[in-house]
């Protein structure tokens, strides 16, 4: 049959990325709890196209996540990139892969359990010059009191919940739950998915007590960050659904160590 794919283009133009998203996957990703969890993700892929090719064979993308199926975890990232390059005949390739985490929460003060969500992503690359590349994100709620709006006010202050976004490249594995962990620390106050009426009192006047606006939230993180050696590159942003104004706060900081 005749391969359409491979006929010559004569427009002369590389295309930077082409493939197929958001495929629906189930994958294993390393629990620090329990050793593996089990969720579903949603996956891109992508390779280059040489200005040379007409098209590039979306089949083999899926043929290639189905050879990993049972084993499509952080650590071989670099193996599936590996045979994208060389089933597609790519310069480079990229994997993103965006999935639920869950973690087993209790509440602060009745100890209820309850099962709490982070949206995680993984993006990996591989390129023939610029080599291998890996990030690691984690989108976490918290709860933030408005420091400005206790001081000056003689009842309460204003709190909202808000989602940190922090993204690292490192040298060794990271837990997902370390890096939840240290944004949590970071809040006014972290949430959770059951309270009774004793835990609800209790992070109300924790969070009141530690009031913080998302310049602090990611002058904190980015704090414990760069005195962590193995962490190589990070971006936290801080995003507050402000209960009393009709707009967002917005923070964030990118370095490189």
């Amino acid at each position: 049959m005749i391969d359409v794919q491979n006929q010559t283009d004569h427009r002369n133009i590389n295309v930077d990325k082409v493939g197929v998203k958001d495929i629906r996957y189930p994958i294993t990703v390393m629990d620090k709890d329990l050793g593996l969890q089990h969720t579903v993700a949603s996956i891109n892929m992508y390779v280059n196209l040489p200005r040379s090719f007409k098209g590039t064979h979306m089949s083999r993308f899926i043929e290639i996540l189905n050879e990993f199926h049972g084993n499509l975890d952080i650590r071989e990232f670099r193996t599936i990139l590996e045979s994208m390059q060389e089933r597609l005949q790519a310069e480079s390739a990229h994997i993103e892969i965006n999935f639920p985490y869950f973690v087993k929460k209790h509440s602060p003060i009745t100890a209820t359990a309850g099962m709490m969500e982070y949206g995680c992503r993984v993006s990996g690359s591989l390129d023939r010059k610029d080599g291998y590349d890996l990030v690691l994100e984690v989108n976490v709620p918290i709860t933030t009191v408005c420091p400005c709006s206790k001081e000056i006010s003689s009842h309460g202050a204003h709190n909202q919940r808000g989602m940190v976004r922090l993204a690292v490249r490192f040298k060794r594995f990271v837990w997902i739950e370390d890096l939840v962990r240290m944004v949590e620390y970071a809040a006014s106050c972290e949430v959770y998915s059951v309270l009774k009426r004793p835990d609800e009192k209790f992070v109300t006047e924790k969070a009141y007590e530690n009031p913080k606006f998302v310049e602090d939230v990611v002058r904190d993180i980015a704090y414990d960050l760069k005195k962590d050696p193995n962490i190589c590159w990070f971006l936290v942003d801080v995003e507050n659904f402000e209960s009393i104004h009709n707009h967002s706060a917005y923070a964030c900081i990118e370095r490189t160590a």
